[in-house]
């Protein structure tokens, strides 16, 4: 009696089924759908976002030296020439995001692809993934990030910056935003420098995460002029018909109230006047 051929057809069939239970490679979108996506880590997949939520780059007032080098920069990326990761850090609703959204809109040819802050350690992943698609060029975004007390992904995310083995993929470019220049709280540095055995050494591990980016681009609380200057080109743009006398009066009002002045004060000033005028966005 023959054995050979019903065992070599079983083998087949469970090495079928062990290929089915194992990990599979997911299908990359097409990327030539949508301009932005949406990284999620879980089933490692893209969500195509078909209209990214930004203003246009010329409504972002009061920050004009931080405009023109995240632009700047940008360019040389989309023309295949050397560009550096950046992280845009600093005062709260001063446009950080804002500003990476609407370069984004601005520069042609390019792929926004946002990561959420919990998913960092699914970086080595998705920059798989991106890697793979070579005739695009993404820039990879990251908006708050931040990192806490036994939070030990950063040391993925420094390694994936610079310092790993393959190294960025080409096509790919790293924008962070981040309310703290070192991405860490105060607090969790000194802590390290009160109980570790080598101080020094131990803080530098941390800091030197936000060295990794080439560039640094502050943002700062307002002036009480580019505060007024960002409503009034709202209200331009949206064809608010106010005069400048009530404007001035009712936006410092406002900023008066919330106990600040920033982009994003001005912005809700503007949803709140183009309400009560009846007015869309």
């Amino acid at each position: 009696m023959n054995f050979q051929e019903p065992l070599s057809g079983l083998f087949e069939r469970i090495a079928r089924a062990v290929e089915r239970l194992g990990p599979r490679e997911p299908d990359l979108p097409d990327f030539e759908a949508a301009d932005a996506f949406v990284w999620q880590a879980e089933t490692e997949s893209f969500q195509t976002v078909k209209a990214v939520n930004r203003v246009p780059l010329s409504l972002l007032k009061g920050i004009d030296g931080a405009r023109d080098t995240l632009l700047a920069n940008t360019l040389r990326f989309a023309r295949g020439l050397p560009a550096n990761n950046a992280l845009l850090w600093g005062a709260r609703g001063m446009g950080k995001s804002s500003l990476v959204k609407a370069v984004h809109g601005e520069v042609a040819g390019l792929k926004l692809v946002e990561i959420h802050r919990e998913d960092i350690a699914s970086l080595p992943h998705l920059l798989g993934h991106l890697g793979a698609a070579g005739g695009h060029r993404f820039i990879l975004f990251c908006d708050d990030l931040s990192f806490e007390a036994l939070d030990t992904s950063y040391k993925s995310l420094k390694a994936l910056l610079e310092g790993g083995i393959e190294g960025r993929p080409a096509n790919v470019l790293f924008y962070a935003t981040s309310n703290r220049r070192h991405l860490m709280p105060r607090e969790m540095v000194d802590n390290e420098r009160s109980t570790a055995i080598n101080p020094g050494e131990a803080v530098e591990e941390k800091l030197s995460l936000s060295d990794r980016f080439g560039l640094w681009i502050g943002f700062h609380n307002c002036s009480q002029d580019d505060y007024l200057e960002m409503v009034r080109a709202y209200a331009d743009h949206y064809r608010l018909g106010i005069e400048d006398a009530p404007l001035r009066e009712e936006a410092l009002a406002w900023a008066l109230a919330r106990g600040s002045r920033s982009g994003r004060v001005a912005w809700q000033y503007i949803q709140d006047l183009a309400g009560r005028l009846g007015q869309p966005l």
